[in-house]
């Protein structure tokens, strides 16, 4: 049962906060499958929602770049969506959809599209636009133009975006997981906290940071891949 706030600081002991308890309880928590399920939850979430932010935010950031009076038109609603707090969209995700899974999908798209979209649109403007001419006078099409030029060079902002959504994204997951879900590491947080096992509570927080540096690495390894390749 759930304690209250007064509670909670009596029987708070500043020694679950000191690096050696959290510590153990990250290695024994490791040996749990609770905890895994709640890992591999909590990923999935996370590679998803990204994924879809990803599906809808790069190719309008390629539109916006590439179309100045779509740049026009869009600007604004992009700006004014961005500056929108995401866990505020939590009581209308509740509403629009009928399972707590794909209100935490619809939370984390919209933290992360609009970076994904700015990124991609940034990698776009920053072309040379000799190339575009020199395309141009060489007959290509806009659609050749997208494939040979714009997605090559833009593809190290893209991933730029990703690495800035991942860190969004995780901002919101955590918060969105007390919705109602069994699992995931922010379920896990909470329950800790329910249950006044702070040790167990720090040991989620490292794990979750270890995790989102891990993602983050494999990401600039990409990025630095691509652009190297770029410029050779």
């Amino acid at each position: 049962m759930p304690v209250s706030f007064s509670q909670d600081l009596t029987l708070f002991n500043t020694r679950d906060f000191c690096p050696g308890r959290p510590l153990k309880r990250s290695l024994a928590a490791a040996q749990e499958s609770k905890f895994w399920i709640s890992v591999f939850a909590s990923l999935k979430r996370i590679l998803i929602g990204i994924g879809l932010a990803g599906i809808l935010g790069i190719p309008m950031g390629i539109l916006v770049g590439f179309y100045p009076r779509f740049r026009g038109l869009s600007y604004s609603p992009i700006q004014f969506v961005r500056m929108i707090s995401p866990l505020s969209w939590m009581p209308i995700a509740i509403l629009l959809f009928s399972s707590f899974e794909s209100s935490i999908y619809f939370l984390i798209v919209m933290a992360t599209i609009c970076p994904i979209i700015l990124n991609t649109t940034i990698g776009v403007l920053n072309i040379n636009p000799q190339w575009i001419k020199m395309a141009l006078n060489q007959g290509a099409n806009n659609f050749q133009l997208i494939k040979t030029i714009i997605l090559p060079f833009s593809l190290p902002y893209m991933l730029t975006s990703l690495r800035l959504a991942l860190g969004v994204a995780w901002i919101v997951l955590v918060p969105a997981e007390f919705l109602g879900v069994s699992s995931g590491l922010g379920y896990l947080i909470n329950d800790a906290r329910d249950t006044m096992e702070y040790d167990r509570l720090m040991a989620m927080i490292i794990a979750i940071g270890v995790l989102g540096f891990s993602l983050d690495r494999v990401i600039q390894r990409l990025q630095h891949t691509f652009s190297w390749s770029w410029n050779e």
